[in-house]
């Protein structure tokens, strides 16, 4: 999980500006730490045939190489995979079977019912955020999570 009050996303894509594939069929995913008022890119993920050379992703990103990757592996494993880390995963369709896996990873998907900018998408995500943020988003954020450092001893 993120720091509190951040979260990772990541967005399916084609195109790597709009929210354009279906989970099973994208070629990329694009990931961002969202905060309440910021958005910063972290990486770009690319699957399937036409990998870069050295299995870097677009614009250099680590990708999804690693030990077997690099064979015809299967795809929604190595998506899952790249799925580490993520709270949230924006997406235009999702099989029944591929929302378990992603939820059995803690992500929780989202699926849109047309293709949208990722800017835009997070600009929603954000004012979710700071309005009243439905039960998801605000486990995602890290709400009623314990902190330590913050409790204090009962006297007995």
């Amino acid at each position: 999980m993120s720091d509190i009050g951040h979260i990772k996303i990541a967005l399916t894509t084609n195109s790597l500006t709009d929210v354009d594939a279906d989970f099973a069929s994208a070629r990329q995913m694009v990931f961002y730490d969202v905060s309440y008022d910021s958005a910063e890119f972290l990486d770009a993920v690319q699957f399937g045939p036409g990998k870069a050379a050295g299995g870097k992703g677009p614009g250099g990103g680590a990708g999804c190489s690693g030990p077997g990757t690099e064979e015809a592996g299967d795809l929604t494993d190595q998506k899952i995979g790249a799925l580490a880390g993520c709270a949230v995963l924006f997406t235009r369709r999702l099989s029944d079977f591929a929302a378990v896996r992603v939820r059995d990873a803690k992500v929780f998907p989202v699926k849109m019912e047309t293709p949208r900018e990722v800017g835009a998408v997070i600009e929603q995500l954000q004012a979710m955020m700071n309005r009243n943020p439905p039960l998801w988003l605000r486990k995602a954020l890290g709400y009623g999570v314990r902190n330590n450092a913050f409790l204090v001893e009962k006297e007995a």
